[in-house]
Order: C-alpha cells, then sequence, then structure tokens
C-alpha cells in the first residue's frame, strides 16, 4: 500500500496508525490496491470524516458527514467522488455526526444510510435502514455492517477487509475508541456495548484490524484487546 504525494499529509510507521488529522488541516490519504481511504477532521470537536473510494469504478462512500459541508464536499473532490457518491452512511444519530448531511445529501444526490434504531432521529430521510449483520457494496467490494448497541441503540461499525492481504479496516463512529468503548448513560448501555464490542469485533476480527473511530486517532484491535477486562471493571 501506498501513501499520496502532494499537499496530503504522511503517515507515519506503522501504517493507518495513529492517522492523526487536525480541524482544518489536510486530509490523510492511504491507497490499497482496491481502496483509497481518506480521513478528514471537519468541526472543533474534532470529528472524523472518512471517504471510501473503490479504485476501479470510482464508486465511494462517506461515512459520517459531521459538520462543515464546504470541507466535505472538498473532501468529495480529492477523491473524484463528485457524481460518484455511492452513499452517505452515518454511524449514529447524535448531531455531531450529521451537522453536514442535509447539505451533502441535497448537493450530490447520494442516498443516506444508517442503522434502523437511529434512522428516525436523522435530519434527512434515511433511504436504507441497516442492521448488524447486513453488507453495503461499493463498486466490488462489500463492506460489513455491525451493529453495536449502547452509545445510541442504532449505532453502526462498518467494516472493509482487503480481499487479498486480509486487512481489516473498522470505522467505528462512537462505539470504540483508543482506550475503551464509547460514552453511555446507563449500566445497561454499557453492558450492551461491551457485549457486543467483545462478541461482534473482539472474538470476529484479528489484531491487525484498524480501527477508524468518530473522533481523534486511529488504533488496532490489538493494542486494545488486552484492555478490556479493566474496561468491564471501570465501568466506562
Amino acid at each position: 500500500m501506498s501513501h499520496s504525494s502532494g499537499h496530503q499529509q504522511q503517515a507515519p510507521a506503522p501504517d493507518f496508525v495513529p492517522g492523526h488529522v487536525q480541524v482544518g488541516g489536510p486530509s490523510l490519504v492511504w491507497t490499497t490496491p482496491q481502496v483509497e481511504i481518506r480521513k478528514a477532521s471537519v468541526s472543533a470537536m474534532d470529528n472524523n470524516a472518512y471517504l471510501l473510494t473503490e479504485l476501479a469504478s470510482g464508486a465511494a462512500l462517506l461515512i459520517d458527514a459531521a459538520d462543515d459541508a464546504e470541507r466535505i464536499q472538498d473532501l468529495l473532490t480529492e477523491g473524484n467522488a463528485p457524481g460518484k457518491l455511492s452513499g452517505v452512511a452515518t454511524t449514529h444519530r447524535h448531531w455531531d455526526h450529521h451537522r453536514a448531511l442535509a447539505e451533502v445529501v441535497a448537493a450530490t444526490g447520494a442516498p443516506a444510510l444508517a442503522g434502523a434504531e437511529d434512522a428516525p432521529k436523522l435530519p434527512v430521510p434515511v433511504d436504507r435502514s441497516v442492521e448488524h449483520g447486513d453488507s453495503i457494496t461499493l463498486g466490488g467490494q462489500h463492506i460489513a455492517v455491525l451493529g453495536l448497541r449502547g452509545h445510541t441503540p442504532g449505532s453502526i461499525a462498518l467494516a472493509w477487509t482487503e480481499p487479498d492481504s486480509g486487512q481489516v479496516h473498522l470505522f467505528t463512529g462512537d462505539s470504540l475508541f483508543p482506550g475503551g468503548p464509547g460514552k453511555t448513560t446507563t449500566k445497561t448501555d454499557f453492558t450492551s456495548l461491551m457485549d457486543d464490542l467483545e462478541h461482534r469485533v473482539f472474538a470476529v476480527y484479528p489484531d491487525s484490524t484498524v480501527v477508524y473511530p468518530g473522533h481523534g486517532d486511529n488504533t488496532t484491535l490489538g493494542a486494545e484487546r488486552p484492555h478490556l477486562a479493566d474496561w468491564r471493571a471501570r465501568g466506562w
């Protein structure tokens, strides 16, 4: 895999981690044999927006039109996605993850996708509600939908596996960060989120899996796995 040059930031070794981007700064871009991944920070809350573009078809998926529609449009232009945006996926219903959604959908005509339980809370009609076990098609690629209940009832993560290397790229919204799960408001919600993380993420995907969260830097499942029991014990 290679990194774009020019005005784009160069990711330090190892590839994909930490994947730090700054608000108002340039996108970080990684090129795999099949898909280009772009990451940008679009708000004072350091919300991440991701653009996945299949190189063969040009089909693109935007994950979280979180804020700053102008910057999002620039992200689409960088990735040559205008007119080829296959969809805009929203990881969950919290306001800071969809502030630019209505404007981006209106400008591109792309369908909106979201977890079924959160879809009614979004500011646009959702064209496709998805649930755990569903798949999103991106050209010739298939992106798995993981339901991670707890941060919100309909929070989803999206997992794409490179067909040649088996490298997994996992976009977790606010359900998993470096250092722990996303915020929950009740013990029941915390237990639900931890159960889903353990059964649907850590039990399924390898340590090499790269985690792209809704805010801040990337991590890997291998870096986080040793701390699962500690998270359970502390309750957050």
